[in-house]
């Protein structure tokens, strides 16, 4: 940081103990995402573990809705793919947080704050019943000392700096969850999770259009507010690159990969971070539960979108191959 920085910063009354940039993630890195990384209808459960197993920092995706805590039979926010349960369906409390504890416990005892966070906490909404977002809320707060956090300030639009911890907590764009998760929040208490910004310019077109505009628009028309206290990272489908995603793709091709670039940089400029899921590449034999409309249908044509989203500084790679992308990163990075 030069004088000139640290000079501004403090004029703008920000601590120069805590982050004030991006660049605390990973240090400014990509970082594997791991989808839906929870399980399905009792099957593949292990996917938490094999996140984990991909080492640090991870992000980990986690769908949540109402259900029943399979132990007490008391409501609880649980892991599933869709809103409607059928009962036996992981806590969010069992499943994740009490199964990275002695991760966690390790970390906070070894105090190596540059790693931090070591894990990012997904949420992807199935309901966004007030509630189930309260009963979410509450669980985090359970577990606030391990949580990266900002303080609410009066200024919606004022970032203040992130404390950071071992686990930061994202969400996405839904308004809803912005009134309970920031606007319900008193100024001076402490923001537990983080929202994404809202992608404009589609909403309005007729939906026919709306496939070739995403991959079209300008990224300052998809990406026009910037970010504030609480919307702090972009959340893309592949269909922003490739019209018509991971299904209609083809050959990959300059133009693709300076579009990747485009929107990657107007998320940076703005001061987002910024993730694009789902790029998945398996045939029938290799399929563990994956969703074939993020399947590019060869590892190869994954593993080039792979390199090409590192290349361009995509912070989030969202992928269910989540051991395949690790290594490719490792042998980027000359560390395998």
């Amino acid at each position: 940081m030069t004088r000139i920085t640290a000079f501004l910063l403090l004029a703008a009354g920000v601590s120069l103990s805590q982050p004030t940039s991006l660049e605390f993630l990973n240090h400014g890195k990509p970082m594997v995402d791991a989808h839906n990384c929870y399980p399905y209808n009792g099957r593949w459960a292990d996917r938490i573990d094999r996140a984990l197993a991909s080492g640090y920092p991870v992000s980990i995706e986690q769908d949540l809705t109402w259900g029943a805590d399979p132990d007490t039979g008391k409501r609880a926010p649980v892991l599933s793919h869709q809103a409607k349960t059928a009962g036996g369906e992981p806590t969010l409390q069992h499943y994740f947080f009490e199964h990275i504890r002695p991760i966690v416990e390790a970390a906070v005892a070894a105090n190596d704050r540059a790693r931090w966070p070591l894990i990012v906490l997904h949420f992807d909404f199935k309901s966004n019943e007030p509630d189930l977002l309260r009963a979410v809320w509450d669980v985090l707060g359970s577990y606030e000392p391990w949580l990266t956090t900002a303080p609410k300030a009066a200024d919606p639009n004022r970032l203040e700096p992130f404390d950071v911890k071992p686990v930061l907590v994202i969400t996405e764009d839904s308004d809803a969850q912005e009134e309970v998760f920031f606007q319900s929040v008193p100024v001076g208490s402490r923001l537990r999770v983080f929202g994404s910004a809202h992608t404009r310019g589609l909403a309005s077109q007729p939906r026919d259009q709306r496939a070739h505009l995403a991959a079209t628009l300008p990224p300052e028309q998809l990406l026009a507010d910037p970010p504030t206290n609480y919307r702090r990272w972009w959340n893309n489908s592949w269909a922003e690159v490739e019209e018509g995603g991971q299904q209609r793709a083809g050959a990959w091709t300059p133009a693709d990969n300076a579009r990747l670039h485009a929107l990657v940089d107007r998320a940076h400029q703005l001061g987002y971070w910024i993730r694009f899921y789902t790029l998945d590449g398996f045939g029938p034999s290799e399929d563990l539960g994956w969703d074939q409309n993020y399947n590019f249908g060869a590892l190869a044509a994954a593993r080039e979108r792979w390199q090409a989203a590192i290349q361009a500084g995509v912070d989030f790679i969202a992928t269910d191959q989540y051991e395949q992308l690790r290594d490719l990163m490792r042998d980027r990075a000359g560390t395998r």
